[in-house]
């Protein structure tokens, strides 16, 4: 995607817009990110409605954690994956593209097989241990924050919080 291809609100930005790689159904994973040295998000509970789990594998290292959205520890990230940290790794791998996700987790894919399959069974080759779940309140609270976003009445205006961007044109 050449610069021909931007808008000029993304050639303004400082923040450059990046397209999923394919569509993905948030139910699942309502908030996946690849931010602060992790793969990180949160994923809803397949069994209770009103849960979901932090869950995060850190670049590099592949240490792993899952907790409830309480602070309570997942039980099946004992020793290995759990089915979170594996819905997390396939969801992100939908947004951001399978070659972005293993890049940014600092994992080697063999080529060709570029395949969710290949970039978790890659990462649990290391035999990763379970990491510090500190930054699950974080987290959290991003998400929390972008669903507040959802919840603001469609306006043109700018919205406050937003304002990161810098301006187009100066004013005299």
């Amino acid at each position: 995607m050449g610069d021909g291809a931007l808008s000029v609100w993304e050639k303004s930005s400082t923040a450059r817009v990046v397209p999923p790689a394919r569509p993905r159904k948030l139910a699942k994973v309502p908030f996946a990110e690849l931010a602060d040295g992790r793969l990180q998000g949160v994923v809803s509970s397949g069994s209770d409605i009103g849960r979901v789990y932090v869950s995060s594998v850190a670049a590099g290292t592949y240490a792993f954690a899952c907790s409830t959205n309480n602070n309570r520890p997942c039980g099946g990230a004992r020793g290995m994956f759990c089915k979170h940290i594996q819905t997390l790794v396939s969801e992100a791998v939908l947004q951001y593209g399978v070659e972005r996700v293993a890049r940014y987790l600092k994992v080697e894919i063999p080529e060709g097989d570029a395949g969710t399959q290949s970039l978790t069974a890659a990462m649990t080759a290391s035999c990763p241990v379970p990491g510090d779940s500190s930054a699950a309140a974080q987290v959290f609270s991003r998400f929390l924050r972008q669903l507040a976003y959802l919840e603001l009445a469609p306006i043109t205006a700018p919205v406050p919080e937003m304002q990161w961007f810098p301006p187009t044109r100066t004013v005299a």
